[in-house]
């Protein structure tokens, strides 16, 4: 479960920075929509998939609340997922 979850964080930063780097300017700059719906589909699923395995995760491994805080804080900021994924997750 964790091996997901350590792949889940990455795809999910990886999407986050798809969305707002490349298909948000694209949408707005260009009026090029068809790539932010793609990877907006990918980034809601990714993100939803980070929640549930952050919350899972957190439960399993009795960590505190302030790791788990960081856990599901880290979903909603640029770069924080690949951050949560090497301090917390890969010496799990």
């Amino acid at each position: 479960m964790l091996q997901l979850f350590r792949l889940t964080a990455i795809l999910e930063g990886v999407s986050y920075i798809l969305l707002f780097g490349l298909s948000m300017p694209l949408k707005y700059a260009a009026q090029i929509l068809e790539p932010n719906k793609y990877i907006g589909y990918a980034h809601g699923f990714l993100f939803i998939a980070y929640v549930l395995l952050a919350i899972i995760i957190w439960y399993q491994k009795k960590w505190s609340l302030k790791k788990g805080f960081i856990l599901l804080v880290a979903s909603l900021l640029p770069f924080a997922t690949f951050y949560v994924e090497k301090k917390y997750l890969k010496s799990s």
